[in-house]
């Protein structure tokens, strides 16, 4: 049987030639995106931020938007925003957080309920006091920690200090660049958004994990080639696998930003962005790359391999003596 081949297997694409292109970009954009978040900071959603969402249709076109404006604004709840969704008659209104706890947001409600009328149509309602939100906001940046560290304590029992570095300092770029694409953009940060990270995090640690254990492995057979020409071998090697992966991923995605709605909205681009276009970029033109200058080659993983042997040698030798002393 045939198997389905996707990239030619005879690809000696120089992928390690662009590191000298993609590492000046990356840090540029690195740069770009840690002074948008010093700057312009993130967009908090309901969710962090506490107040009153509100997304609401009115039907057969009859959405005058400038109506709505004055008619809310008029009502003396401070910040109010208001922002037309596609072309459905569909609008998202924000109300900032209102003094008097829960039973004034929920006031919130009521009030814009009677001032719009019945005939518009209530899509969603979210309420969230001050309280809940700063313990959501709290427990999502502890869960984002948490998670980092729980990844960096894996990359350093699974592989050598050299890839876990390169690993660590790939995913850190992958963070910092998704969350200057949210703060220039001001997209919505909430707890969906958290879940977007988490699950880019989990994505790029998987496909630099996959070229990585070709490296390790390419580096055991060919003791003599030189590090950018196995590096090369080894991402070539898993081409296909990554560009039938990014496809499907791209695919999906693309369908949740065209068809998933608002509740969604946030989470879908920035899925988009970070695993489709910072992930895949950032496994081969930032984390196969940086081995070089972290002084991976063939003679280091020789070197470990034998002093690996060394220490088994050392406990088996231990071994014998305890028993032939007992």
């Amino acid at each position: 049987m045939r198997l389905l081949r996707i990239v030619p297997d005879d690809t000696h694409f120089d992928f390690m030639r662009f590191r000298r292109i993609s590492f000046p970009i990356s840090a540029l954009l690195s740069i770009v995106a840690l002074v948008a978040f010093a700057t312009m900071g993130l967009n908090f959603g309901i969710d962090f931020k506490g107040g009153t969402l509100l997304e609401v249709r009115y039907p057969n076109n009859t959405l005058n938007i400038g109506e709505v404006r004055s008619k809310l604004e008029g009502l003396n709840f401070g910040e109010v925003q208001i922002q037309q969704i596609g072309t459905d008659g569909e609008v998202l209104i924000r109300v900032a957080q209102q003094p008097g706890g829960e039973a004034a947001q929920q006031a919130v409600v009521g009030t814009i309920r009677t001032t719009l009328g019945d005939q518009v149509e209530y899509r969603r309602v979210e309420v969230v006091g001050p309280r809940v939100s700063q313990e959501l906001l709290s427990y999502g940046i502890i869960g984002l920690m948490l998670a980092v560290v729980a990844i960096l304590i894996y990359l350093w029992f699974r592989f050598e200090w050299q890839f876990a570095l390169g690993a660590s300092i790939a995913n850190f770029h992958d963070i910092v660049l998704t969350i200057g694409f949210m703060s220039i953009f001001q997209i919505d940060f909430d707890l969906t958004s958290v879940a977007a990270l988490l699950t880019i995090l989990g994505y790029s640690l998987n496909d630099t994990i996959v070229i990585y254990d070709r490296i390790r492995e390419l580096l055991r057979r060919y003791k003599k080639m030189p590090i950018d020409e196995l590096l090369n071998q080894s991402v070539n090697s898993t081409l296909s696998r990554s560009v039938i992966t990014h496809v499907t991923v791209t695919l999906a995605l693309l369908s949740l930003v065209l068809f998933g709605g608002r509740a969604i909205h946030s989470f879908s681009v920035t899925m988009m962005f970070g695993v489709v276009l910072v992930g895949t970029y950032t496994s081969i033109f930032i984390a196969s790359p940086l081995l070089i200058y972290l002084g991976v080659n063939t003679r280091a993983m020789e070197e470990a391999a034998a002093k690996d042997a060394a220490k088994d040698a050392a406990r088996s030798k231990a071994a014998r003596a305890e028993r032939t002393a007992g």
